[in-house]
């Protein structure tokens, strides 16, 4: 089971609203379903809650040491609870998936992403879950930085904010370790639409009685 949900982003105004942020906005999301309110404490070097979940404590969690140095958080948490890597998810921007889409995987590389590189490097190591939100690459390596750190347009936020949502709703199975169906519902980019009805067979056409008669 999961009982430390970290996203990842920058603080402060000028990167509220930045895709290197989407991190930030599951874990507010995952707040407002709660209905608690993070606060900053300096010993995990974050803003953080605690709440009960079907009996199970869990941790919210957003470091604020800046995105190179998020490992720093994370490991003081972690670490003073006594979680293990595997009890740990952290929500973070994914360049290789478009906005909209939102994966669950566990484990793997850092794949260039600061946030997971220091995380890594403070748990020493990557036996912790992930949810990658899409956002889209720029199509240049060199334009990565620039990207990650602009607003998105309002076509791309929307597509964002959906995966952001529904991922977010399978957060009780993810606290329960239910982690195959939380990633049957997380991988799902459109609610499944209701299947729609089969037409009715076609009437023979010596079936049909004609009851107009000749004039």
């Amino acid at each position: 089971m999961i009982k430390l949900f970290v996203g990842l982003g920058n603080p402060g105004p000028e990167y509220e609203a930045t895709r290197h942020n989407a991190g930030f906005w599951w874990i507010d999301q995952i707040a407002r379903q709660l209905g608690i309110r993070l606060v900053h404490e300096r010993g995990y070097h974050g803003r953080m809650a605690r709440a009960s979940v079907g009996g199970q404590s869990v941790w919210l969690l957003e470091p604020q040491t800046f995105m190179n140095l998020s490992g720093r958080s994370v490991a003081a948490l972690a670490r003073f609870y006594k979680i293990a890597p595997e009890q740990i998810l952290v929500a973070h921007d994914e360049l290789d998936l478009a906005p909209g889409q939102a994966k669950l995987k566990k484990g793997g590389g850092h794949a260039g992403h600061n946030g997971l590189r220091d995380i890594h490097a403070q748990l020493g190591s990557s036996d912790y879950w992930r949810l990658r939100i899409g956002i889209g690459h720029p199509g240049d390596k060199s334009e990565v930085v620039g990207w990650v750190l602009r607003k998105p347009p309002a076509d791309e936020l929307t597509l964002i904010e959906s995966a952001v949502g529904r991922s977010a709703q399978a957060f009780e199975q993810l606290v329960a370790g239910e982690m195959e169906r939380a990633t049957a519902h997380i991988h799902t980019d459109k609610p499944p639409r209701p299947k729609p009805q089969k037409p009715a067979p076609p009437i023979a056409p010596s079936a049909v009685k004609d009851d107009i008669k000749p004039g």
